[in-house]
């Protein structure tokens, strides 16, 4: 019954590692996005000489908004990477837990 029970626990962390290993992925590509819209907006704020031109202004609120979801997407970031070495490291210990479990299980006469 144990290897059984080390196997679920196996698969249910290797499957919550790659929930996040996608998370992680689209949290980077969303970030990349972000950062090409930002530089985008700086390039057409440097265009404008005159920083007292309303539609300066707005450029400017729009910068300062994407970077702070920028800041948010960083701590998202930093969340998933501690969860997923959490997870990783009971990965590890569930493996050689199942192991263990195999040894013992279909050791005959020793």
């Amino acid at each position: 019954m144990g290897l059984c029970v080390a196997q679920i626990r196996v698969m249910y962390l290797l499957r919550a590692r790659l929930d996040l290993e996608y998370k992680i992925m689209l949290v980077t590509q969303a970030k990349s996005n972000l950062s090409a819209s930002v530089t985008d907006l700086m390039q057409i704020g440097n265009d404008m000489s005159d920083p007292d031109n309303p539609t300066a202004k707005l450029l400017q609120q729009r910068q300062a908004k994407l970077k702070v979801l920028e800041e948010k997407l960083d701590a998202q970031l930093a969340a998933y990477n501690t969860r997923l070495k959490m997870i990783e490291t009971e990965y590890e210990s569930a493996v050689a837990v199942r192991d263990k479990n195999i040894e013992r299980s279909f050791s005959y006469g020793r």
